[in-house]
């Protein structure tokens, strides 16, 4: 498993050293380090030693360790409140091109990550045929 940075990525830059950070964790898959840019006290960042941009191009055993990772992390902190993001794409708000997680406390209502869900009503008959569609 051996993983693949590129030269000019922000996030490959930090892995390799490059760039300094405030290293929380590492692993043979994983690097995880506090946000520059945090929206509250503790948020962390979960990034890949594997360059790929969206979550869908990334090798499945370089996501093996996210989820134990950001739970490490929170476990950690002491969130009782946190929110778990990856974002694929500059439309669902990425900013970084390189698969990443943040781990978010949510310590009060006006700190950590503000969201607005606008959920619409589904036809159930159209989630069966998608679903079935997608041919898991």
């Amino acid at each position: 498993m051996a993983s693949k940075l590129v030269a000019d990525c922000l996030f490959c830059k930090i892995i390799r050293g490059e760039i300094p950070s405030v290293k929380l964790l590492e692993t043979a898959t994983m690097f995880a380090f506090l946000d520059i840019g945090p929206l509250s006290e503790g948020h962390a960042l979960v990034i890949p030693k594997f360059h790929a941009e969206k979550m869908h191009q990334l090798p499945d055993e370089f996501l093996a360790d996210a989820m134990p990772v950001a739970k490490k992390i929170a476990v950690a902190l002491g969130a009782d409140n946190y929110n778990i993001l990856q974002n694929n794409g500059r439309l669902a708000h990425q900013q970084v091109m390189h698969v990443h997680f943040h781990v978010i406390p949510k310590p009060s209502a006006d700190k950590g990550l503000s969201m607005e869900w606008n959920a619409e009503t589904a036809d159930v008959e159209r989630l069966k045929d998608l679903a079935k569609n997608m041919k898991l």
